[in-house]
């Protein structure tokens, strides 16, 4: 049989000072052994992996050890024979017990008869019960006094996962001690030396993505990095590692951010479809996009990018990523990223139900009005910088447009002095003229439209109704345009109030018409270069009235004629009672 240990027994700590990410524990269980202060029972409790059971060995080692008088820094001394004894597991006075197999009343007794007998040398037999919430509660019972009132050479050490599956009682008996989960930043230092030690080569990105893996569990940590050292050949790579871990390479999300920037909607599509083809879950993936955005979010600010858990290199990317996008940007996707993740289960659809998150993300910053620079000019080396282990393609160099567009939002508002309701049409600046998304209810879109144009910060322009005439009459001259909508466009009155321009109209038709013709409504847009620039169609009653007045007259039917003729001549009503004449008014 081969003599390989894996890492996470070979590399076990044998002195608390080599335990990582519990200085807290460590320090006072030292200092309770150097001033001769130590408890008759413990408690250790805290996740998986992050050093309760070796802790409890070091500190049975220590009350044990022959030496524990001269080493006035509460550790082992490792040399002695207690310790080396120990060390090859032939210690009598130290007893180790899994509560998960020997959960029952007679197993408890057992423990209890044991407790009676003195220690064959030393001091101090010490009984470490492992995963002690799996005792049944007539064992905790069975094992209740015995704890409270233990004999002055018996020492428990307990150890659990599950702190509130422990009775009060057995709590309150115990000293407890809870362990935290290590920090990313210590398991990757603690495997660049576990690599260091055994000649591995590895990659800074891939020791992150273990370590996140990990979930604070340094056990965990060294688990995975022995399977993917032996998938490597003395290698760990970044690209093994997340095809070992069915890690999405965070390239595709760099790549996705920069689609949605610009608006593309076939690339954010082509590139879900991809990550799809891969294998990886929808709800993985949106889960994975939100922890992008959030990077992105905590980028924005120097001072905390300390809580970005990446490579210096991974860290620069975000910050240079989040220069291309605004903080409103980011937390309203990250919103749409947790309203589709928690309704993700509910989808029959599913891919469709992410799409559609990914697509409304895509048209998010034209609610706020805000122009995205996502210009790659100098962020694109950067961001197509491939990871040499990664398949990711790089980013497509796409031109972004700088040109702003309108949208239009409905309004309505009744005038004092008008008794009709008129249709108001506002127009924001967005990148292009195509349909957007609805996102929220109008109200909410309305209000933070107009936030975005009350705090535009561009100069004031002098605005001349004599400048959009003008670029109407140019549309006119420079467009094949029917003729029906020729007339429409000729009937026309252009006003100028403050910074709204009032289109009149004389029908709700031709309102109508002229809110489709959004090339129209861009060109006076383009025309000036003031955001705070407001587009009104209006319906204008003079012009209702003229046009009703000119309207051609119809045909009277004969009910019509025989009113007329009945308001004109009261006496043809007496004529018809006097013959008793009946009315037959036909078609």
């Amino acid at each position: 049989m081969s003599d390989f240990v894996v890492s996470a027994r070979k590399y076990r700590p044998q002195r608390f000072s080599d335990v990582l990410g519990q200085e807290h524990v460590t320090k006072t269980l030292k200092n309770a052994l150097v001033r001769n202060k130590l408890a008759h029972a413990f408690l250790f409790t805290g996740p998986r992996g992050v050093g309760k059971t070796t802790c409890a060995r070091i500190l049975a080692k220590v009350i044990n050890c022959l030496n524990a008088a001269t080493n006035k820094d509460g550790e082992p001394c490792n040399t002695c024979d207690s310790c080396r004894m120990f060390d090859e597991q032939a210690s009598f006075n130290i007893l180790e017990m899994d509560a998960a197999s020997n959960n029952s009343v007679d197993a408890m007794r057992n423990l209890v008869e044991q407790v009676r007998y003195q220690p064959q040398h030393g001091k101090y037999k010490v009984f470490i019960i492992d995963e002690v919430h799996m005792l049944s509660t007539a064992a905790f019972n069975a094992f209740l006094k015995t704890l409270e009132e233990p004999p002055p050479h018996a020492i428990f050490i307990l150890a659990t996962t599950e702190r509130h599956k422990i009775l009060p009682t057995i709590l309150s008996r115990c000293q407890v001690y809870d362990f935290r989960r290590i920090q990313n930043e210590e398991i990757v230092k603690q495997l660049s030396a576990v690599a260091k030690d055994q000649g591995i080569a590895v990659d800074a990105d891939a020791l992150h993505i273990i370590a996140q893996k990990a979930d604070g569990s340094m056990r965990d940590a060294l688990s995975i990095f022995d399977r993917i050292a032996s998938f490597g050949e003395k290698k760990v790579t970044y690209a093994d590692t997340i095809s070992n871990l069915n890690v999405l390479d965070y390239e595709y999300y760099f790549k996705l951010v920069y689609a949605l920037l610009r608006e593309d909607t076939p690339e954010v599509l082509l590139t879900f479809k991809t990550i799809h083809q891969l294998g990886f879950d929808g709800n993985l993936f949106i889960d994975g996009l939100a922890e992008h955005l959030r990077q992105l979010l905590v980028s924005k600010d120097q001072a905390s990018m300390n809580l970005i858990e990446g490579s210096e290199e991974l860290q620069t990317r975000y910050l240079q990523q989040a220069q291309t996008c605004t903080t409103s940007f980011i937390l309203d996707a990250l919103a749409i990223a947790n309203e589709c993740d928690v309704q993700y289960d509910k989808a029959r659809n599913k891919r469709l139900h992410v799409e559609l998150a990914l697509i409304r993300m895509c048209y998010l910053h034209r609610l706020t009005g805000v122009t995205l620079n996502a210009a790659r000019a100098d962020t694109q080396d950067q961001a197509e910088k491939k990871n040499p282990k990664s398949e990711v393609d790089p980013l497509p160099a796409v031109p972004v447009s700088s040109n702003l567009k309108a949208v239009e939002i409905e309004v309505f508002d009744q005038h004092e002095d008008d008794t009709t309701n008129s249709t108001v049409t506002s127009f924001i600046p967005t990148k292009d003229s195509l349909a957007t998304p609805k996102i929220g209810s109008l109200k909410d879109i309305q209000k933070r439209a107009a936030r975005a144009i009350k705090s535009s910060s561009d100069s004031a322009v002098e605005l001349k109704i004599e400048t959009f005439q003008k670029a109407w009459d140019n549309y006119l001259e420079s467009n094949d345009l029917i003729v029906s909508l020729k007339t429409i466009l000729t009937q026309v009155e252009l006003a100028l109030d403050n910074y709204k321009l009032l289109i009149k109209v004389g029908s709700n038709h031709s309102k109508n018409i002229i809110q489709l013709e959004h090339a129209l409504l861009e060109a006076l847009r383009r025309s000036v270069s003031d955001k705070r620039l407001e587009i009104v169609i209006m319906l204008d009653p003079e012009k209702a009235k003229l046009n009703e007045d000119n309207m051609p007259k119809k045909a009277l039917t004969n009910k019509e004629k025989y009113e007329l003729m009945r308001q004109s001549n009261p006496a043809v009503e007496e004529l018809i009672k006097v013959f008793k004449l009946k009315i037959d008014h036909g078609v």
